[in-house]
C-alpha cells in the first residue's frame, strides 16, 4: 500500500478539551530545497508544505492552536475566548487538505486564539511571519508587508521585553529577524540599527550562521545605502 505524505492526528482542543482530527504532513516527505533571508523554507515540492497545516482548529469551538501554544489559560482569558470566538462560532472542519487560502485563514484563526488567550509575544510573531510567507507565495505584496510589519513590530517588543528567554528562539536570531524584516518593509533606520546589534553579539552569539547572514546583509544595505 502507498503511504501517502498526509495524515490524520488526533487532538484534543486546549480549550474546550473536544477530541478531533487534523491533518498533518509526515516528515520523511518534507524537502526543503532552500531558506529565504527572514528563514521562510522553501520546499522541493510545494504541494508538501508542512506550513499549511501548524494550525489545528477545534471545529467544535474554533479556538485554533499550534504546538507553540502554552496549555495554561490566565485569569479571564477562557472567558473572552467563550465570547470572542466560541459563541461566534459556526462549525466547521479545516481537518482535510488545506488550499494556500484556508491556511491563512487557519493562521488568522491562531492569531486571534492567542491575542485572547495571551499567549507570548513571540508566538503571535511566529504566526504573524507566516501569515506573510503565505502572501508571499500567493504574490500578494500589499498583504505580505502589512503582516511582515505586524511580525516586525511583535518581534520588537518580544526581544524589549525579553519574553523569548526560554524558547528555541535565541537572542540573535530575534534581533536579526527585526533587522530582516524592517529591511524588506522599507524602514532602514530599524534595519541598521538590529543588524549592528547582532554583528555587535558576534563574539558571545552561539548562532554564527546568523551572524554570517547579518554581515551577508550588512553589506548589501552598505551598498544600496
Amino acid at each position: 500500500m502507498e503511504i501517502r505524505p498526509f495524515y490524520d492526528k488526533k487532538v484534543a482542543c486546549l480549550y474546550c478539551k473536544h477530541n478531533f482530527t487534523t491533518t498533518r504532513i509526515r516528515s520523511r516527505f518534507v524537502r526543503v530545497s532552500s531558506h529565504g533571508s527572514d528563514f521562510k523554507p522553501v520546499y522541493s515540492d510545494p504541494e508538501v508544505n508542512p506550513i499549511f497545516y501548524n494550525v489545528a482548529v477545534c471545529p467544535h469551538c474554533g479556538f485554533s492552536f499550534t504546538d507553540d501554544f502554552s496549555p495554561y489559560f490566565a485569569p479571564g482569558t477562557e472567558k473572552d475566548i467563550a465570547e470572542r470566538i466560541a459563541s461566534k462560532w459556526n462549525e466547521r472542519s479545516f481537518g482535510a487538505e488545506r488550499t494556500i487560502n484556508e491556511a491563512i485563514e487557519t493562521y488568522k484563526l491562531a492569531y486571534l486564539s492567542a491575542m485572547f488567550k495571551k499567549e507570548k509575544v513571540l508566538t503571535l510573531a511566529g504566526l504573524t511571519l507566516r501569515v506573510a510567507w503565505l502572501y508571499r507565495d500567493k504574490g500578494a505584496e500589499v498583504e505580505e508587508k502589512r503582516f511582515l510589519t505586524i511580525a516586525r513590530n511583535f518581534y520588537n517588543v518580544s526581544y524589549s521585553e525579553g519574553d523569548f528567554a526560554g524558547t528555541q528562539m535565541s537572542e540573535t536570531r530575534v534581533s536579526y529577524l527585526i533587522a530582516e524584516l524592517s529591511w524588506k518593509i522599507g524602514d532602514k533606520d530599524e534595519a541598521i540599527k538590529n543588524f549592528s546589534r547582532v554583528l555587535e553579539s558576534q563574539r558571545t552569539s552561539t548562532e554564527p550562521k546568523i551572524i554570517e547572514m547579518a554581515k551577508e546583509r550588512w553589506q548589501e544595505i552598505r551598498v544600496i545605502k
